[in-house]
C-alpha cells in the first residue's frame, strides 16, 4: 500500500502548494552558482519539508539523497546527552577533529553521475542547474536542521561558528516555526523566506486531484471538513483523506466530526483531571535502553505526548478541551464547570496573541488545578 504523501509529493517547484512569491524565489535561489544559506519558516504542514528536499535536488543532482543530513532538532529537545549527539551528527571523527560533516567536501561535486541513483524525476526548476551541466558545482553537500526552533542557544552559536569556519563546500537549511527564536547571528547569515499559510480553498483543490486520481467520490462537503479540521497542514488533511478511503468513510459528512473526537477524546479528558488533581508537573524516571530517564508526566508531560502523536497546535488543544467540556459527558459540578470555561476562554484569547502557546497552555494547566483545589475544598 502506497502512502499517499509520498505519492502525491510535487516534483516540481510549480506544483507546491504555496504562494507565487514563494515558487519564485526557491526557483531562483536553486539555479544560482553559488547558492545561499537558507531558513524557511512557517507553520506545520504548509509545505518546508517538500520544498528543501526540492531545492536539495535541483542544487544537488540526481543523487542529492546521498550528499543531504538532516538533524531533527525536536528530537535532541530536553533528552539527555542531546549536545554530545548535536556534536556527532556535526563532527562524524568526534567532538576533538578539525574534521566536520559541513567542510568534507564530496566527489559529486566534481562529476554529480558518479553516485548511482534511480531518481530519473526531472529538474524542480524545469532546468538543470549551470553548475549541475558543466560537470561542477561548488556546493557539495547541504546540510538541514529541521525544527531549529529547538536548538537552544548554546548549540545555534556552535552551529554559526561551523558555518562561519567550514562551510565553503556546504550550505545549512534550517526551517522553523517561529523564527524569532533562531538567534539574530544565524538568521544574518542565511536568506530567509516565510511560506504563507494555506488557506482552506488551497488544500481542498489538492485534496479533490488526489481524489480524481485515486477514483474516490466523497459526498459533497467531506473534502472542505478535512481540509477545516486541518487547520493549514496539508499533511494532516492528506493523511486523513487517506485514513478515511481506506474505511470507506467517506460517505458521510458526520464521519470526520466522529474520527477527530474519538481520537482525541481520552487524552483530552486525562490531561485534564491530571490537572484537576493539582499534577501539572510529575517527573519520573523510566528505564531508556541502558539508562535511567527523568520524563516529564503529569498534565504537561501528556499535554506534550498529545500534541507530538496528533500534529496539534495550542489553539486545535484548545478547541478540544473546550468540545469535551461542552459536550455533557464530563459531569463536573455546574459551578467548576463554568470556572474551567472561563479558563479556556481565556487562553484562547492569549493563544491569539501570543507566539508562544506554551507558555498559555501551561498557565492554564496551573489555572485549572486551582479551580480542582477550591471545588474539592468546597465539597467537603
Amino acid at each position: 500500500m502506497s502512502v499517499w504523501l509520498e505519492s502525491y509529493k510535487p516534483q516540481l517547484f510549480s506544483e507546491l502548494l504555496t504562494s507565487p512569491s514563494v515558487i519564485e524565489a526557491l526557483t531562483h535561489l536553486s539555479l544560482q552558482s553559488n547558492p545561499p544559506h537558507l531558513l524557511l519558516s512557517g507553520s506545520s504542514g504548509c509545505g518546508k519539508t517538500t520544498a528543501y528536499q526540492l531545492l536539495c535536488r535541483q542544487v544537488l543532482g540526481p543523487s542529492w539523497r546521498s550528499t543531504t543530513h538532516v538533524l531533527q532538532a525536536r528530537d535532541l529537545d530536553k533528552t539527555s546527552g542531546a549536545m554530545a549527539k548535536f556534536e556527532a551528527f556535526l563532527r562524524p571523527a568526534g567532538s576533538g577533529s578539525e574534521d566536520t560533516l559541513a567542510g568534507r567536501t564530496s566527489l559529486d561535486a566534481f562529476d554529480h553521475t558518479i553516485s548511482a541513483t534511480s531518481d530519473t524525476s526531472p529538474p524542480p526548476a524545469g532546468q538543470p542547474s549551470a553548475t549541475l551541466a558543466s560537470g561542477l558545482t561548488p556546493v557539495s553537500r547541504i546540510i538541514v536542521i529541521e525544527d531549529a526552533d529547538y536548538l537552544g542557544h548554546a548549540r545555534q552559536s556552535y552551529l554559526r561558528r561551523m558555518m562561519e569556519e567550514s562551510s565553503r563546500s556546504a550550505r545549512f537549511v534550517f526551517t522553523t516555526t517561529t523564527p524569532s527564536r533562531v538567534i539574530e547571528a544565524l538568521r544574518s547569515r542565511t536568506q530567509h523566506l516565510r511560506m504563507p499559510n494555506l488557506t482552506r480553498v488551497m488544500m481542498e483543490q489538492r485534496l479533490e486531484y488526489i481524489a480524481d486520481a485515486e477514483g474516490l467520490s466523497p459526498s459533497p462537503g467531506v473534502l472542505g471538513d478535512i481540509a477545516h479540521v486541518a487547520s493549514g497542514n496539508l499533511r494532516k488533511a492528506i493523511f486523513i483523506l487517506q485514513l478515511m478511503a481506506q474505511r470507506a468513510l467517506l460517505d458521510e459528512r458526520k464521519n470526520i466530526q466522529l474520527l477527530m473526537a474519538n481520537s482525541t477524546r481520552r487524552e483530552v479528558q486525562f490531561v485534564l483531571e491530571e490537572a484537576l488533581r493539582g499534577r501539572v508537573h510529575e517527573w519520573k524516571w523510566e528505564r531508556q535502553g541502558e539508562k535511567n530517564t527523568r520524563v516529564l508526566k503529569g498534565a504537561m508531560g501528556a499535554l506534550d505526548q498529545m500534541m507530538a502523536v496528533h500534529d496539534l497546535d495550542g489553539r486545535a488543544f484548545v478547541d478540544r478541551l473546550h468540545e469535551f467540556l461542552v459536550a455533557g459527558r464530563s459531569h463536573y459540578p455546574d459551578p467548576m464547570l463554568a470556572a474551567l470555561l472561563d479558563a479556556v476562554s481565556l487562553c484562547d484569547t492569549k493563544l491569539q496573541h501570543s507566539t508562544q502557546p506554551r507558555i498559555q497552555l501551561e498557565e492554564l494547566m496551573h489555572v485549572v488545578a486551582e479551580i480542582g483545589k477550591q471545588h474539592a475544598t468546597a465539597s467537603l
